[in-house]
């Protein structure tokens, strides 16, 4: 500024010839001025640098009377870095661990630097946050009033981590699902065991994992962390394999995976495998599901419907079993899941047929507030005000009827939250578990008998099946009121037996229900619609979309409050359509629930979605639901999960 000034006023007087400036001024006048000018020029700088160094010196000074003197070596010896900062979070100072790195970050803004840094503007001011510079890991904490940034040298904590993590055991179990089925005496039969066989041995071998048969259909595995890791990345193609040898077979092979980690005590992992295989073949095995201690489990596979089991042997023991347990019991509380529908009710009222075969007191848990209307409407159809009354029990007082010696059993439901009222479960001691649904992680605690068959279509057919083959004499009797309503749950759940799910049971247990007096006419009646539900399914399917080939979704109003069971036949009417493979259809069933009703034809497992939209269910028929949350977030939700999990979804078959 001073020189600005100077040149200024020179300019001024040699302009107006003040002093005879004009007369004096000559080539080397201007020499000697210019070379005042730099001398000086140099004079100031060489002050401002001293200036500048004890500034910093001063700097120094205040850092270590803020965090204590002579602790340099002790800085050295933890690896400890500091950088303090002005204001405008430029670094103004660092200590001699940068300067040994080679980490010049000296009047640099340390949040450009660092942009991972910003973090502490909206945490909390113990907060911690890890950084990666050149190699080395850093944990950086923070004193906003000091300015000071405090860099801990963690890189070999962390390597030693990482490795401890990448070398932990995991313990798995390996189960060929239908062994039984593919083995005999024949040499195609032993051909094939072989060929699955070799396919494990060669599988674990490229993954290095331990491998011992323990059973003629069941494998125990042994491996690190990082093994599974490599496994997870391959998304277990080994369950793909399988399914190539036995493409032109009539009953394919399928293979069931259990796999448990993050927990020092091999017995605990042990215990955890075999929870986790036991979900895989519960929900329908040809699946993968990995356990983690203290987090949620993982699914890999499950793409193909499970395969139905015709084993009478077995049903007739599962049908001894549940005969035993209700004559051992001083009475019998039967329960579905809430939004009661015709299958939940249907199978509730077979199995107080049951009961009253046993001449064991039993009601059904039955609130008309927590059903659908076609449910009430059929309960009102069928019985007067006094056998209403006399068969059920409101979920209140079903607490009252709990004793040390009840039996609690459940129908068409797994999840205790989706219970009539979970209350029942926490108090009862001995629960019966008897669905169709692919199993899920939440489960019915302990329960004394599960038969989870994922192969049926519905809970109906399943307890018309324990009916018709128990060993009972004389055999057990189903009024024929009972039987319309199972009846008409198996219409519903099979969509009049045009789901893939229908089979031959299906029908076995439909003609068992006929034998009982069930009403074909009836039963369909108590499923018709009404002409406004049928002019909503009409607008609501208007609202069709298509995100994917093949793949729809419809919305329904967000000021309409819809029947989750109008929601399931959208999705049922949307399968109809040529091209559909899967349809998923939101709306809202309650002034704060928005729920997802989702269909497949069988070549996409709604099931795997539904799981990412808090919900679950079957293989092509599955739910989820939303509390406290609008229809367009839900659908938000739906485009996430579908571009992320859909070809995982897909079946092979859909793939080829």
């Amino acid at each position: 500024m001073v020189e600005l000034v100077a040149i200024v006023l020179f300019g001024v007087f040699y302009y107006t010839n003040v002093f005879n400036l004009k007369e004096i001024m000559n080539v080397s006048v201007l020499y000697i001025i210019l070379s005042v000018f730099i001398v000086l020029d140099i004079i100031f700088t060489w002050i401002a640098s001293l200036i500048f160094a004890r500034i910093r010196r001063q700097s120094d000074l205040h850092a270590a009377d803020l965090i204590g003197a002579d602790i340099q070596e002790a800085y050295n010896f933890g690896l400890i870095g500091l950088a303090i900062v002005d204001e405008n979070n430029t670094v103004i100072w660092t200590n001699d661990l940068f300067k040994e790195r080679q980490i010049d970050i000296l009047d640099t803004n340390i949040l450009e630097w660092q942009p991972k840094l910003k973090e502490f503007e909206s945490s909390a001011s113990d907060a911690v946050v890890k950084l990666v510079i050149n190699s080395r890991h850093y944990e950086v904490k923070y004193l906003s009033n000091a300015g000071l940034y405090i860099f801990k040298d963690n890189t070999e904590y962390e390597n030693t981590y990482d490795f401890s993590k990448r070398q932990a055991t995991v313990v798995g179990i390996i189960m060929i699902d239908n062994y039984s089925d593919l083995s005999g005496t024949t040499d195609d039969s032993n051909d094939i065991i072989s060929k699955i066989r070799n396919i494990i041995f060669e599988y674990v071998k490229r993954f290095n994992v331990l491998v011992r048969r323990y059973r003629n259909d069941a494998y125990y595995v042994i491996c690190n962390h990082e093994s599974l890791q490599q496994m997870e990345d391959d998304k277990f193609s080994l369950i793909e394999q399988i399914h190539k040898i036995g493409e032109k077979q009539e009953t394919p092979p399928t293979l069931s995976i259990g796999l448990a980690h993050g927990f020092p005590d091999v017995v605990k992992l042990n215990e955890m495998a075999e929870n986790a295989i036991d979900i895989a073949m519960s929900r329908g095995g040809d699946q993968v599901v990995v356990s983690k201690y203290g987090e949620e489990l993982q699914f890999y596979g499950g793409k193909f419907e499970a395969q139905e089991n015709r084993n009478k042997v077995k049903v007739r023991v599962m049908a001894d079993s549940v005969i035993s347990l209700i004559r051992n019991s001083s009475n019998v509380v039967i329960m579905g899941h809430t939004d009661m529908d015709m299958d939940a009710l249907g199978s509730c009222l077979g199995m107080k047929a049951l009961c009253e075969h046993c001449r064991k007191p039993s009601v059904v848990v039955y609130d008309q507030k927590d059903a659908e209307r076609k449910t009430r409407g059929a309960v009102t159809a069928s019985f007067s005000r006094e056998e209403v009354a006399k068969i059920t029990v409101s979920p209140n007082d079903a607490l009252d009827l709990i004793k040390s010696n009840t039996l609690v059993v459940v129908c068409d439901v797994h999840r205790p939250s989706l219970t009539t009222n979970p209350k029942v479960l926490d108090k009862a001691t001995k629960v019966m578990v008897i669905d169709h649904h692919r199993r899920s992680e939440e489960f019915i605690d302990s329960p004394v008998f599960s038969y989870v068959e994922p192969s049926a279509s519905s809970a109906s057919e399943m307890v018309a099946e324990l009916i018709h083959y128990c060993s009972e004499n004389p055999r057990v009797n189903i009024p024929s009121s009972y039987a319309t309503i199972m009846l008409s749950g198996i219409f519903m759940d099979t969509n009049y037996f045009k789901s893939k799910t229908c089979g031959i049971r299906t029908f076995e247990a439909s003609m068992i229900l006929k034998e009982f007096g069930a009403d074909n006419s009836t039963a369909d009646d108590f499923l018709k619609d009404e002409f406004e539900e049928y002019t909503l399914i009409t607008r609501i399917i208007s609202t069709l979309k298509t995100p994917y080939y093949g793949i729809v979704y419809c919305l329904a109003d967000e000021d309409d409050i819809i029947e989750a069971a109008t929601l399931a036949k959208v999705g049922n009417q949307c399968m109809q359509m040529r091209g559909v493979n899967a349809a998923f259809v939101i709306g809202k069933t309650g002034e704060k629930e928005v729920r997802v009703s989702c269909r497949s034809d069988g070549s996409v497992n709604v099931q795997l979605l539904a799981e990412q939209l808090n919900g679950g269910g079957h293989f092509t028929s599955a739910a989820g639901s939303f509390k406290n949350t609008t229809i367009a977030r839900v659908e938000s939700r739906l485009l996430e999960v579908l571009n992320e999990y859909l070809n995982d979804a897909k079946t092979s078959k859909e793939e080829k």
